[in-house]
């Protein structure tokens, strides 16, 4: 049902004055002279319909001249009533263009009302998206001998690497959220590759680096940009900046933002962890090896950025060092 339109009638013999007051109201339609004081019909229309673009407006005129109604439909004018006027005449465009109006407010409401709908539900979907993505790392990591908390921390050392690297808070978060599946194709790999203590054989290495490839295909031709940005990283975090990475041996920007902002924070937080072939290193001795890394292993601005967050990622870091 159309909302009921209020029909008070607010009257102004200067314009100047009407004009002030539609600064701070609105109305459902707008009647206008063209012969007033301090100001012409077709000038309080044009201020008129700057304040409020979808006002309709009557203009009473006692010429009838093309130009004239040309000049007022170019200012705003909706309809047209020529003095002297039919009393019955104006009452049915006043009712006509009040009923169109109502119809347009109910219009306006009810879009605003599915924009709001639209907005909840793709909020909920984000929500489980990111949900699912969080339960699924999880397991994977501790399938890989970790029990999260290294997902957690390079998450978190992403997002403040992309923070420092000058991308938006919604861009770095996207990062954020995608980074936990970095790993993700690890699922096709033997227990017996992942938790060997000590270095892996050629073959075990090659087949290690499968993950790569598992990864891409089980994260590819999503319509998610989320899970668009995890294929992403997923395909270029083992992938290094002077080409001598795997497994395309892509060179410098060649690779992935997302890919390479991560590789900071998987090698960073890999040298701050215990794993089952190596004991955890000391923070500032993993530091120093990103730095080492810079235009080689590593994109030097995504460097730049871990140095200008440090403090920051050591708070993380330390984490590590308390697990």
């Amino acid at each position: 049902m159309a909302p009921t339109l209020l029909r008070r009638v607010y009257a102004f013999a200067d314009p100047r004055e009407g004009l002030s007051w539609l600064q701070q109201n609105s109305v459902d339609l707008l009647m206008v002279d063209q012969t007033m004081p301090y100001l012409s019909g077709l000038e309080v229309i044009r201020a008129a319909v700057a304040l409020h673009p979808d006002i309709p407006v009557i203009m009473i005129t006692s010429e009838g001249d093309r130009e004239t109604r040309l000049e007022a439909l170019d200012a705003g004018a909706t309809e047209f009533v020529t003095k002297p006027f039919d009393p019955i005449e104006l009452s049915t465009r006043v009712r006509n263009l009040l009923n169109l109006r109502s119809a347009q407010v109910s219009l306006a409401d009810r879009a605003r009302m599915l924009e709001a709908e639209v907005i909840s539900a793709t909020s909920v979907m984000r929500i489980r998206e990111e949900e699912i993505i969080w339960r699924l790392s999880r397991a994977m990591a501790y399938r890989d001998g970790e029990t999260g908390d290294h997902i957690d921390r390079v998450a978190q050392i992403a997002q403040l690497i992309a923070g420092g690297l000058g991308l938006s808070e919604e861009k770095a978060r996207l990062i954020y959220l995608a980074t936990p599946l970095h790993d993700i194709g690890k699922i096709a790999i033997s227990d017996g590759i992942l938790n060997k203590r000590g270095p892996l054989s050629p073959e075990e290495t090659a087949a290690m680096r499968k993950h790569v490839e598992v990864g891409r295909k089980i994260l590819g031709e999503s319509s998610s940009e989320l899970i668009q940005t995890a294929e992403r990283i997923v395909a270029g975090h083992h992938e290094k900046w002077d080409g001598s990475g795997y497994p395309s041996s892509l060179v410098g920007e060649g690779i992935s933002l997302e890919a390479r902002i991560v590789a900071v924070a998987d090698v960073f937080d890999a040298l701050c962890s215990k794993r089952p072939y190596k004991a955890a290193w000391p923070v500032e001795k993993a530091r120093d090896e990103i730095l080492k890394g810079s235009g080689t292993h590593f994109d030097p601005d995504c460097v730049a950025a871990f140095e200008e967050k440090w403090p920051q990622i050591a708070a993380v870091a330390a984490m590590a060092e308390a697990g």
